[in-house]
């Protein structure tokens, strides 16, 4: 039999590699909280948030009975192509959404109802990243924002501030009657990566 040929032996580490050669590095979404959020049970509601961008899905924890959730919740995607839009869906629990930032909420009888949705646009904060802003005093506003692309709720800034690129956003929920969801967005460089 012999060994392998340098032909699977470069194929099986290519699948590996060529991930890390396309990625660009870690957005860490920290999902702050929700406000207002649209009440779905007699009183209130049990919600959570969906965070899509391609074909990743990252979900929050359930808040019991709370139409102002703190989640403070950090979830991490890679990126590999920053022109990709960020989905927010707002669900209430045992309700299953295919969206993309979704507030949903739980059900003991039901599927999740959808609480409302919101995207984003990350190349603001990606272009913010590629300035070369060592030497600023800290909370140096980078880049604004405003909702005309995205879902947001007031202006947004990239800011620079403790030697690190941050965007604090408020979202406001589409398709529901009312609701927001606060976020921060921070970039983790991955070694090996392709990096921006």
């Amino acid at each position: 039999m012999g060994s392998p040929t340098m032909a699977s032996a470069g194929h099986s580490e290519s699948p590996t590699k060529s991930l890390m050669d396309n990625l660009l590095g870690l957005l860490r979404i920290r999902v702050k909280r929700g406000i207002n959020l649209a009440v779905r049970d007699v009183r209130s509601s049990d919600p959570y948030v969906v965070v899509r961008m391609g074909k990743q899905r990252l979900k929050t924890r359930v808040i019991r009975k709370d139409i102002n959730p703190e989640w403070n919740e950090d979830l991490t995607l890679s990126v590999s192509d920053p022109s990709q839009p960020v989905f927010l869906v707002c669900g209430l629990a045992n309700h299953l959404v295919n969206c993309c930032i979704d507030c949903v909420r739980p059900d003991t009888f039901s599927m999740d109802d959808k609480m409302g949705d919101a995207d984003f646009d990350i190349r603001p904060f990606i272009e913010g990243l590629k300035m070369h802003l060592e030497g600023l005093p800290n909370g140096t506003i980078i880049k604004n924002t405003t909702g005309k692309v995205n879902c947001l709720a007031e202006e947004s800034s990239v800011v620079w501030k403790d030697g690190k690129v941050t965007q604090d956003m408020c979202l406001r929920l589409k398709n529901v009657e009312c609701g927001e969801v606060e976020l921060q967005l921070q970039w983790i460089d991955l070694p090996g990566s392709k990096g921006l």
